[in-house]
């Protein structure tokens, strides 16, 4: 039997069976990464991105399409994680804008809605490079627009989808030379070709047809990579969140003018004869007579309220008149900073009292209120725990505020110590979300504020997330840890935003940043011979040492990085770096390059032993 329409069902179990493929293909996605480092997490970053727009649509189920897709586009844009995750987050919200008003689609309503997801995927990235996933959708899409004008069967037109989308994901080697030169298929396209396989694999159920052959498409993946999944790396343990500055004890409890947290929702379809048409500037400027951190979103038939108050009474007021008020949540903010002033005094003299600089991390006790209340991450986007504690509530906002991401306790101290307010726990292997970026520009009480990915997968997500934000955000493109900190020495709170942005681009430019790590795959790229368990040193992008000796390929790397010259040289050390390693290291170092001067700090960060800056 042909099937000509979908509706909000069919696309919901569609994009359930899409998100499943996709899970259990991440390690081996994962495993397409060009560099045989032990970091590689597009996989990861997709599967995450899927999985909150999964829990999005789960919480939203509707018979129309346009209502799912909605849904799905909402959760995918806030826990977009990666380059890989942003795109899928756009391909959707593209997609979701093409349909937002239909109860069923047709093939070529799909089809069409497909094309602007990629024509709003490629105009969110700056600089779109061909054989990487936006290819094998755009690929995907113009075929099964010409298609779908021919036949009307939405089980043929994805079987069409996914037999393009792999063709185009094979031919990725052709139009990215790295991918060829290591012998693998883009690991984004490849993400993508899983959901395709996965949307088609549910429509075929419904038929009672053989799908084994659709999904998890092994000829993609060469022998050699999925080889290397047989000892797969075991991720460190993922730290908490946020990391602050002890900015909160700085504020007295007093000062926390708008001292209730109010979080509702207004029930148009409950509105009743006398519900009034919602002015949406109307009723934010009401809130605002008595309030700040004010968030309104506005569907169709629910309306999502978050604002900090003097008078919840009155806001209460404002709302009832538009429909009927559910899921209300107040919290008083003054009551939950004494208590974290009282764990923090608690936690101080365990310590034996002494400040020792090192990163302050928001307490377990405060998620653990976060989910008691019922809110789901998803849905916090202000009004946070970790927002309760700063000091954006208070009288008078600081000019300036830094968020930078970074793993390891030692680099997470130094950020801190050197005017950063917030410090997300995250870089290789850990991105962070959009709604992460988002929770932590709110917490902080800063007219301007910076954010610092320091991971070139990770900017993506930032700018969406500056995008999102109603403050005044600026995105440092800084992408490793050695940038991150370069840009933050060359802030001045003295100066303005524009001064302060340019100083700090500039300090980006002027450091050549190195890694070691250890390869987890046999590979060859750049002329370099790389054994699995090999060490290997990276100079920006490119491979150019590799060694089965720590102390043969720090050399080797270092004596690259200084070929240029160099006055201060900066190493890292992380959990895997032995402590006579680096003294016989820098012995070297100064013996062989007499003019630069050399410091080494403890970075704590894993997987790499050694990160080194070069200025």
């Amino acid at each position: 039997m042909i099937k000509r329409f979908i509706n909000g069902s069919d696309f919901m179990n569609m994009v359930l069976s899409g998100a499943d493929n996709l899970q259990r293909n991440e390690a081996r996605i994962n495993a397409l990464n060009v560099f045989p480092v032990p970091d590689g997490d597009t996989g990861s970053n997709m599967n995450l991105t899927m999985t909150s727009g999964k829990r999005e649509l789960q919480k939203n189920p509707s018979p129309a399409v346009g209502k799912v897709a909605e849904a799905l586009s909402k959760g995918l844009l806030m826990g977009a994680r990666g380059n890989s995750g942003v795109i899928l987050s756009q391909l959707f919200r593209g997609f979701s804008k093409s349909i937002a008003s239909q109860e069923g689609i047709d093939a070529q309503q799909f089809a069409a809605a497909l094309q602007n997801g990629v024509d709003m995927a490629y105009k969110a990235v700056v600089k779109p490079v061909e054989g990487t996933i936006l290819t094998v959708a755009k690929d995907t899409a113009k075929h099964a627009v010409t298609f779908a004008k021919r036949n009307n069967d939405m089980l043929l037109l994805m079987q069409e989808v996914c037999a393009r989308a792999n063709e185009s994901l094979a031919r990725t080697p052709d139009l990215l030379p790295v991918l060829k030169q290591v012998g693998v298929v883009d690991s984004g396209g490849q993400g993508l070709v899983c959901i395709y396989e996965g949307f088609m694999s549910s429509l075929a159920g419904e038929h009672g047809e053989d799908t084994d052959r659709y999904i998890g498409t092994e000829s993609a993946i060469p022998a050699s990579v999925t080889g290397a999944l047989k000892q797969p790396i075991a991720p460190p343990k993922r730290p908490e969140a946020f990391h602050y500055r002890s900015a909160q004890s700085k504020i007295e409890t007093d000062h926390i003018e708008f001292l209730y947290d109010m979080e509702f929702f207004i029930n148009r379809k409950q509105a009743g004869r006398t519900g009034l048409r919602f002015d949406e500037a109307l009723f934010k400027g009401m809130l605002s007579r008595d309030g700040d951190s004010i968030l309104v979103i506005v569907d169709d038939e629910i309306i999502k309220v978050h604002v900090h108050t003097r008078k919840p009474g009155d806001v209460l007021n404002y709302a009832l008149p538009y429909g009927e008020l559910t899921e209300i949540h107040i919290l008083n903010m003054r009551e939950q900073h004494r208590d974290l002033l009282q764990k923090e005094a608690a936690s101080a003299a365990i310590a034996g009292g002494v400040n020792s600089g090192a990163a302050e991390v928001l307490p377990e006790t405060a998620v653990v209120e976060e989910a008691a209340l019922g809110l789901a991450v998803s849905e916090v986007l202000t009004g946070s725990p970790a927002d309760a504690l700063s000091a954006k509530h208070a009288h008078e906002w600081a000019p300036f505020g830094l968020i930078a991401v970074a793993m390891g306790d030692g680099i997470r101290s130094i950020f801190l110590d050197n005017n950063v307010d917030v410090v997300l726990s995250g870089g290789q292997t850990m991105n962070p979300s959009t709604e992460d970026f988002v929770k932590a520009i709110e917490s902080l009480s800063a007219e301007h504020i910076y954010l610092l990915p320091n991971n070139g997968n990770i900017i993506l997500a930032a700018q969406q997330a500056a995008d999102l934000s109603e403050r005044s955000v600026t995105v440092v493109g800084t992408k490793n840890i050695p940038q991150g900190l370069a840009a933050v020495l060359a802030f001045r709170e003295e100066d303005s935003a524009d001064v302060n942005t340019q100083a700090m681009n500039e300090a980006v430019l002027q450091v050549r940043s190195g890694q070691v790590t250890n390869a987890v795959r046999n590979t060859a790229i750049d002329g370099i011979s790389i054994q699995e368990g090999d060490y290997i040193g990276i100079l920006e992008k490119t491979i150019v040492a590799a060694s089965a000796s720590l102390q043969e390929t720090c050399r080797e790397l270092l004596a690259r990085m200084l070929e240029d010259g160099g006055e201060l040289v900066t190493v890292l050390t992380g959990e895997q770096a032995i402590e006579a390693e680096t003294a016989e290291l820098t012995a070297w170092a100064r013996d062989n390059f007499p003019d630069a001067e050399f410091e080494v700090h403890a970075g704590g960060q894993p997987l790499y032993p050694y990160l080194i800056a070069v200025e």
